[in-house]
C-alpha cells in the first residue's frame, strides 16, 4: 500500500516532469535569424533574479547571489565573510560595494601572508584565493577611469598567482601572444600520470579569467580533467590596452587553443571548451571553425547576439531611464559599453556593436551541450535561439540540460548552483569521452 507522503513525493516528481517537458515542447519563435520585436514582458534580462538573495537593488542582488555566493562551494568565499561586507554596503551604492570588498580582501590577503611565512601552506592558499575573489567582486560596477580600477585589477591577478604555487599539482599562470599583446590565462593539471582529458572555460561579457576558477576549476579537477582558462579581447582588464570585444572571437580562440595543445598534459582527442554567457557564442563559434575541439558546451547557446542585445532593455533606455538607475546598476552598464568600445552613455549602441556576431550549428560536427536554466528558458528570445541551436546541431550526441528553479538553478549562467552545473557538463563529457 502506498502511503500518503510518497503518493504526494510521486505526484510533486510527475508535475515537475510535466512542466520541464511542456517547456522543452514550446516551438521556437518564427522567422529562423530575424528576432521579432518583443514586448515587454518578452525581454532579456541577464541580471533579473528569480528570488531576492539579500540586496533590495535588482543588479546588486544579482551580483551578490550569482557571482559572489555562487562561489562558496568552490572555495571563493566564507559565508561569515561575504554577509559581514554585505551588511556594511548601502543597497544600490557603487562606491560602498567597492570600499567594502576591497577592506575585506586586504584583511583576508593578510592572514594568507602571515600563514605563509609561518610555513602553513595550505591555510596560506586559502586566504589568498578568497582575497583575490574579494577584491574582483569588488571591481563591480566599478568605471574603468577610476585609477583603483588598473590597480586592484593587477592585485587580484598578484594575489591568485601567489596562491598558484601552493597547489599540488600547481596552478600555473601564462599568457597567449595574440595581435602583439598577450591574453591571460590560467592553467592546472589533472592529478596523475597524464595526458588528461581537458576542460577549456572561456567567460562572457564581464568575465576575469579568477572568475572562472571559481566557477568549475575544482570541480573539473576533482573528476581528472585539467582545467584552463583565459581571457579574450573585450574580458578582464584587456580593454584598457584596446583589446574590445569584437565579432571574429574566433580569431584568438584559434590561438588559445594552439597553446593548450602545446602542453603534454592535454590529451588532444579529449579536448571541451565551455562557455557561460557571451562564451556561448565564442566557443561554438570557434568550433565552427576549429576541429581539434572535440566537445563543446554552452550556458546557453547564444545563435545570435545582436538578437539577444536586441531583446535586451538596455537597448531602449532613454536617459531619462539612465538618471533613475542606481549608481551600482549604472556603473555595470557602463563598464560593459566600455567592454565593447562603444560610448558608456550609449548602451542602446550594443545592439549594433554585435550585428553580424553570429555561428552557424549546422557547421558544428563534434558534439554539443546546452545548459540554461528554467528562469532563462521562459523568456522568449533565449528560448528561440535554444531550439535554434538544439535543432540545428547535427550531431546524435547533442543535448540540452535545463536546470530546475526549485533547486535554486534558475540565473543567468546557474552561477547561484555551480555543483549542478558540473553534474550536469562532466557527466555528460564524461559519456562522451569514454
Amino acid at each position: 500500500m502506498i502511503t500518503r507522503n510518497a503518493f504526494l513525493s510521486v505526484l510533486g516528481q510527475a508535475c515537475r516532469l510535466l512542466t520541464v517537458l511542456t517547456m522543452l515542447a514550446m516551438p521556437a519563435v518564427s522567422g529562423a535569424w530575424a528576432a521579432p520585436e518583443a514586448p515587454e514582458a518578452a525581454r532579456f534580462d541577464a541580471h533579473a533574479t528569480s528570488f531576492s538573495f539579500f540586496f533590495k537593488d535588482r543588479d546588486m542582488d544579482f551580483h551578490f547571489g550569482t557571482l559572489v555566493l555562487g562561489a562558496a562551494g568552490n572555495g571563493g568565499l566564507e559565508i561569515g565573510e561575504a554577509f559581514y561586507a554585505a551588511s556594511r554596503i548601502t543597497d544600490g551604492d557603487a562606491a560602498s560595494w567597492q570600499t567594502e570588498w576591497a577592506a575585506l580582501a586586504e584583511r583576508v590577503a593578510a592572514r594568507g601572508e602571515a600563514a605563509l611565512a609561518a610555513g602553513h601552506a595550505v591555510s596560506a592558499r586559502g586566504q589568498f584565493l578568497r582575497a583575490a575573489n574579494y577584491l574582483r567582486f569588488s571591481l563591480v560596477s566599478m568605471l574603468p577611469d577610476n585609477p583603483e580600477f588598473l590597480r586592484r585589477g593587477a592585485r587580484v591577478r598578484e594575489l591568485m598567482r601567489q596562491a598558484g604555487p601552493l597547489f599540488d599539482p600547481p596552478l600555473h599562470y601564462f599568457e597567449v601572444p595574440f595581435e602583439g599583446m598577450a591574453l591571460p590565462g590560467y592553467f592546472q593539471a589533472a592529478p596523475g600520470t597524464g595526458p588528461h582529458k581537458t576542460l577549456l572555460m572561456i567567460g562572457g561579457g564581464e568575465t576575469f579569467a579568477e572568475d572562472l576558477y571559481f566557477y568549475i576549476a575544482p570541480q573539473a579537477l576533482a573528476r581528472g580533467y585539467n582545467f584552463v582558462t583565459v581571457e579574450l579581447p573585450g574580458q578582464g582588464l584587456l580593454p584598457a590596452a584596446g583589446m574590445v570585444f569584437r565579432t571574429d572571437t574566433f580569431t584568438p580562440m584559434q590561438r588559445v587553443v594552439d597553446a593548450v595543445l602545446s602542453r603534454p598534459e592535454v590529451d588532444p582527442a579529449r579536448l571541451a571548451a565551455y562557455g557561460i554567457s557571451g562564451g556561448g557564442l565564442f566557443v561554438p563559434q570557434a568550433a565552427q571553425r576549429d576541429p581539434r575541439l572535440t566537445a563543446i558546451a554552452m550556458n546557453s547557446a547564444v545563435v545570435d547576439a545582436h538578437a539577444l542585445f536586441a531583446a535586451m532593455p538596455v537597448a531602449r533606455m532613454t536617459a531619462k531611464d539612465m538618471d533613475s538607475w542606481s549608481t551600482f546598476h549604472a556603473g555595470v552598464v557602463k563598464s560593459i559599453c566600455w567592454r565593447y568600445g562603444v560610448p558608456m552613455d550609449a548602451p542602446a549602441s550594443l545592439v549594433d556593436a554585435n550585428r553580424g556576431n553570429t555561428f552557424d550549428p549546422a557547421r558544428i560536427p563534434m558534439p554539443a551541450l546546452i545548459i540554461v536554466s528554467e528562469g532563462e528558458y521562459r523568456n522568449e528570445e533565449v528560448r528561440r535561439q535554444q531550439r535554434l541551436a538544439l535543432d540545428g546541431f547535427p550531431n546524435p550526441a547533442t543535448k540540452m540540460v535545463l536546470t530546475p528553479a526549485d533547486e535554486g538553478a534558475a540565473n543567468h549562467c546557474v552561477m547561484e548552483n555551480r555543483s549542478l552545473v558540473g553534474l550536469a557538463l562532466f557527466d555528460w563529457l564524461d559519456d562522451i569521452f569514454k
